[in-house]
């Protein structure tokens, strides 16, 4: 008994010594880079970050910011929101038991961060304190342990001595989490097909073979773990074993807006920077991933300190070089970075070691002087383990590097790296002695070459490097300047021409961006003046002007009220189509409802190939609260019930600004009118007019006495909005129209104008207008 008392007494004694440790080390962190600058308060800047069930655990190639962009498109959807506390707990409705949690995430967006929060609300007693130890590991620090033989004791024992001191050696007996971070930098096999199994917690084998028989769930079956990674490395744990997988989706618009007024306290100086963020699309998007605020708040806060209140950066490519300009006043440092950044690029490495950094020239010895421009971790108090581990503080600054890297030898040596080659990734088109602007243009070529994406965000940086007002930001790292309003017209006309080849449309945004980064607006412009002046309607529009034409509603800093698709023609094979919409197009338009910076207020898509699919997208992009639409038109589109019962959520979300729907020559029938009218009685819906034009609302939807019947119920609800409501070419019969003409004694029936049949007006208690046949 004696025996029993004082183990739980010493594992109590342990759990305090633990929490204690933990609280020290997490308490404080260091935004966007280790071991630099001062430590924050996590608590001081934590903010929640947007984590939602779904996905599974299989390899994703796209390029990372490309997932960022299409994220910040995606069109608000149901999802199972998860609090980082509750990251283990069964989902409602679910009763299956969650021991292993994947967390999956593009670099910077947080996971990490995620973790330390975890585990720093359970060292303060805050969340989860029926867990009696949470145990944090990183798969950097477990790749130094690779080739040395030790127990599951033995590895904790290594990491956490307080367990070691309080001589635990059985962990069975107690309710343990296993974090380990950053499954996409990890160094080991993780053979799950051929590695023994093993079971004993005692018996000495190598780091890999631990870790899989953990995640299988031979070892410490009863353990909860929580695996993070980037989504090009989800592959490597066998979906078997994973229970469930989570994404982190990076900060919601609103929580990026909280993340700067933590950050500046000044009011106006977060306001204005905030503001100045939405003006531009590309920093907007990327502000999505929480080292990109980090970034952006660092240069944002030097800028407005130096050039007292001048212009803020509106590019990446500006924002990038004041960042490197911030961080280090060292010409051989960025040099020498650039250069690691591109071979390491070349060979598909995010994360070296010191005999990477050493080919390339830099003094590990003098790491306080480079730190802030990649992520260092310092093995201390590990005993022999002492290497150290690097990797830039994102992926888009290593791209950046790179680009850096890429123009200044150009400059300085008229060496093209592009084209150095021909068995390597990039082109070999050019000869190394070349032409500013085939330089450019080979990069161009390179970057459409690559299925995926992964030069993209490159290419921006390069182009945007091009001006002279940016090589003026980075004087001292090259000879001469090397561009010119000529080399920068052919670059323009260059990709205008790759545009008009009909690229797909992720590619023919992305040119768009190019653009942007030459500070060229021209091909905007011109969509712009045909939308203003109406003259669209006289052009066939071709793919990439139809592109261009979504770019705009995405991101232009103008107001549009309204857009009526049916004026335009195009193919589908483009980002927004004409009158050969279908659903792929509704997910599009769905994501400019969805934006916040949105402004569309009236949509007319009538007589197009919708169907009920392509009104379930819409619809999902009317539910956001982003959007503000009053008017919309789906006359002629194919709907049925299925398409009803989509748009009847949309009216019951909250805020619906939706006053006018036109669903005219559509099949609802009965069924699709009850489907609809549910959604006119929620207290949410606003709608006012069910008509639009000289075809209205539910004209010619071949409704009968029953569609009344659900239409009367609705019209009675309270309050309800409804001002118009058109039931001509209908067979609502006497009985329906009787159903609705007794509803007229309901006080709370605002209705004014009622048709069905032939048009003639009588007047009938409150209603205005009575229009029959």
């Amino acid at each position: 008994m004696f025996f029993v008392v004082h183990s739980v007494t010493a594992a109590a004694m342990c759990q305090c010594d633990v929490k204690s440790n933990l609280r020290k080390k997490f308490e404080r962190v260091f935004e966007g880079i280790a071991k630099a600058g001062n430590p924050t308060p996590l608590n001081q800047i934590y903010t929640e970050l947007y984590i939602t069930e779904g996905g599974n655990g299989e390899l994703n190639e796209e390029h990372e910011v490309i997932q960022i962009e299409t994220a910040s498109r995606k069109p608000a959807r149901p999802e199972t929101l998860i609090s980082c506390e509750d990251i283990f707990k069964p989902l409602p409705g679910r009763d299956r038991l969650i021991r292993t949690v994947m967390t999956k995430g593009v670099a910077g967006i947080g996971k990490t961060v995620l973790t330390q929060k975890f585990t720093l609300d359970w060292a303060e007693h805050k969340a989860n304190q029926h867990v009696h130890f949470t145990f944090p590991f990183t798969f950097r620090e477990l790749n130094l342990l690779r080739g040395k033989k030790l127990s599951l004791v033995e590895l904790l024992h290594h990491f956490f001595t307080e367990t070691k001191e309080a001589g635990i050696s059985r962990f069975e007996q107690f309710q343990v989490v296993l974090i380990f971070d950053g499954l996409d930098e990890c160094r080991l096999p993780l053979d799950f097909n051929n590695n023994q199994i093993l079971t004993d917690v005692t018996e000495s084998t190598s780091v890999d073979i631990l870790l899989t028989n953990l995640i299988k769930g031979k070892l410490l079956p009863f353990a909860r773990l929580w695996i993070t990674t980037r989504p090009a490395a989800a592959n490597q744990i066998p979906p078997q074993c994973v229970d469930m997988v989570t994404e982190v989706r990076g900060f919601t618009d609103p929580q990026k807006e909280e993340y700067f007024r933590k950050r500046f306290r000044d009011e106006e100086q977060a306001s204005r920077i905030i503001s100045h963020i939405k003006m531009s699309r590309s920093l907007h998007i990327m502000c999505h991933i929480p080292v990109f605020c980090w970034i952006t708040a660092t240069v944002l806060e030097d800028v407005l300190k130096t050039s007292e209140g001048g212009n803020l950066p509106k590019t990446l490519t500006e924002m990038y070089i004041h960042f490197l300009v911030v961080q280090s006043k060292t010409r051989e440092m960025i040099l020498s970075l650039g250069k690691l950044a591109f071979e390491q690029l070349e060979k598909g490495n995010l994360i070296f070691y010191e005999a990477d950094l050493a080919e390339c020239g830099i003094d590990i010895r003098a790491a306080s002087v480079y730190s802030g421009m990649f992520t260092q971790i310092f093995k201390e108090e590990r005993g022999l383990y002492q290497d150290k581990v690097f990797c830039f503080v994102h992926l888009s600054l290593q791209e950046f590097l790179a680009a850096v890297h890429v123009f200044v030898t150009f400059i300085n040596s008229g060496v093209n790296l592009m084209s150095q080659k021909s068995t390597s990734r990039w082109s070999a088109r050019f000869n190394k002695k070349t032409k500013l602007e085939e330089l450019l243009q080979s990069a161009v070529e390179n970057a459409l070459q690559s299925p995926n994406g992964h030069l993209d965000l490159f290419l921006r940086f390069l182009l945007g490097l091009s001006l002279q007002t940016n090589q003026t930001l980075l004087q001292g790292l090259m000879t001469q300047t090397g561009s010119s309003s000529q080399t920068n017209q052919e670059t323009v006309k260059f990709i205008k021409e790759e545009i008009r080849k009909n690229p797909s449309p992720e590619t023919s945004i992305n040119l768009f961006h190019c653009l942007n980064e030459l500070n060229d607006h021209s091909l905007v412009e011109e969509i712009q003046q045909y939308l203003r002046s109406g003259s669209l309607s006289r052009l066939k529009l071709s793919p990439a002007q139809w592109s261009a034409l979504g770019f705009i509603l995405l991101s232009s800093e103008e107001d549009l009220d309204m857009f009526d698709v049916k004026k335009y023609s195009a193919s589908e094979e483009v980002l927004l189509s004409g009158c050969n919409l279908s659903e792929r197009s509704c997910a599009a338009l769905a994501s400019v409802l969805s934006s916040q910076s949105s402004s569309l207020r009236e949509l007319d898509l009538s007589n197009n190939d919708l169907q009920d699919s392509g009104v379930k997208r819409l619809s999902a992009g009317l539910e956001s609260p982003n959007c503000r639409l009053e008017a919309l038109r789906l006359s002629g589109c194919l709907l049925t019930q299925e398409g009803c019962a989509s748009l009847a959520s949309a009216l019951s979300s909250n805020p619906s600004h939706l006053r006018e729907l036109d669903l005219s020559t559509n099949d609802l029938q009965d069924s699709g009118v009850k489907r609809l009218s549910a959604g006119l009685e929620s207290p949410h819906c606003r709608l006012e007019a069910l008509r639009s034009g000289f075809l209205n609302l539910l004209s010619g939807c071949l409704l009968t006495q029953e569609g009344c019947a659900s239409l009367a119920s609705a019209l009675s609800s309270n309050p309800s909005h409804l001002r118009e409501l058109d039931l001509s070419y209908n067979h609502p019969g006497d009985s329906g129209v009787k159903l609705l003409s007794a509803g007229l004694e309901d006080p709370t029936w605002r209705l004014e104008d009622l048709r069905y049949g032939e048009t003639h007006t009588m007047s009938y208690r409150g209603l205005r207008n009575i229009v029959s046949c």
